[in-house]
């Protein structure tokens, strides 16, 4: 199974408007995925929807956020269930600061139905990191029954290596490679962790432009956990452009 475990919907402010999740949906079983994951910018408000529109199209889907800690590291918390990803999301938003989001200065950020239809704008600005550090951010997934994963590790900002010159040991159950990174330079650096590739897709050209794939009958939590644990997993080629 091909999977696509990081992608935007129209609700991180950084992330094109035709993002809706009928639209992802449709453009990941185009590219052959057998299952992705929804990680908009500290909230999970748009999962209602696109477990509706994965269900309807037969499209298997796990639920999360991706969280910017206090140390301005960007992590993904997954799980199997909305209304776990729904409960993350409200510890990460007790966290934000209390701003109400200009959308001429950071983006919109609709809250929608499976069928596109706008049902609220998000109040707050999502592009800004919470209170919350790593080890409370990995504490409180896991306490939920999810999987905590370090994002895009290679990348030059809002990575662990660029906040933190490393990965934390015993916080996260794997490391997420950007589209472009270079495997003969980053596997060395996550020597001891499962590693996957992801797309950070924010528009609908980028769904699915790289994956991670995995011989998994279940895809679920548990099902990713073994996958970690056994490192049994491959990756699609990096991207040199894109």
């Amino acid at each position: 199974m091909k999977f696509d475990l990081h992608i935007h919907s129209c609700l991180s402010p950084c992330a094109n408007l035709e993002m809706s999740p009928g639209e992802i949906v449709n453009r990941a079983l185009d590219a052959g995925m057998g299952g992705i994951a929804l990680t908009d910018h500290q909230s999970a408000r748009n999962t209602p929807a696109i477990a509706e529109c994965a269900k309807r199209a037969g499209l298997k889907c796990l639920y999360g956020l991706e969280v910017c800690t206090a140390e301005e590291v960007h992590s993904l918390a997954l799980f199997d269930t909305v209304e776990q990803a729904m409960e993350m999301t409200e510890w990460v938003y007790a966290a934000m600061p209390k701003r109400v989001n200009d959308p001429d200065v950071f983006g919109d950020q609709p809250v929608v139905t499976w069928d596109d239809d706008i049902v609220d704008m998000e109040w707050r600005i999502l592009a800004l990191g919470c209170r919350k550090t790593i080890p409370e951010t990995s504490i409180r997934c896991r306490e939920l029954g999810g999987v905590y994963i370090a994002a895009h590790i290679d990348r030059p900002n809002f990575s662990v290596y660029s906040q933190l010159g490393g990965i934390p040991e015993g916080y996260f159950d794997a490391v997420e490679f950007s589209r472009t990174a270079d495997e003969r330079v980053w596997l060395p650096k996550a020597q001891g962790y499962a590693v996957m590739r992801s797309s950070d897709a924010h528009n609908l050209d980028d769904i699915a432009k790289v994956w991670t794939e995995a011989n998994m009958e279940d895809f679920s939590i548990s099902g990713l956990k073994a996958m970690f644990e056994s490192n049994a997993m491959g990756m699609s080629p990096r991207l040199v452009r894109f």
